[in-house]
């Protein structure tokens, strides 16, 4: 279990209600509890939004692997693309 270490410093709140928390979490996203009046518990957190859960389902990881595992086993090549152009061009006009 990781040790949790406690460091506390003092921050000033700006006129437009804003705290700095050091350029080590620039980008981050933070989830910002209210615990009570005037106590916050600030996490670091890895937001995924709603149009993009799919991408974090068990049947597309595994889609996915699938799919990489192919691509290491069959080289790219160019030489049937102009086959693969006429079948696109097929399924398009259908």
């Amino acid at each position: 279990m990781p040790t949790l270490a406690k460091h506390h410093s003092i921050k000033m709140i700006g006129a437009n209600g804003q705290i700095s928390l050091g350029k080590q979490f620039a980008g981050r996203q933070v989830l910002v509890e209210e615990q009570e009046p005037g106590v916050w518990l600030v996490r670091t957190a890895t937001i995924t939004p709603d149009n993009e859960h799919w991408l974090h389902s068990p049947q597309t990881a595994s889609d996915l692997s699938r799919a990489l595992d192919w691509a290491k086993t069959n080289t790219p090549s160019d030489a049937n693309t102009e086959r693969v152009m006429e079948e696109l061009s097929k399924n398009d006009q259908e």
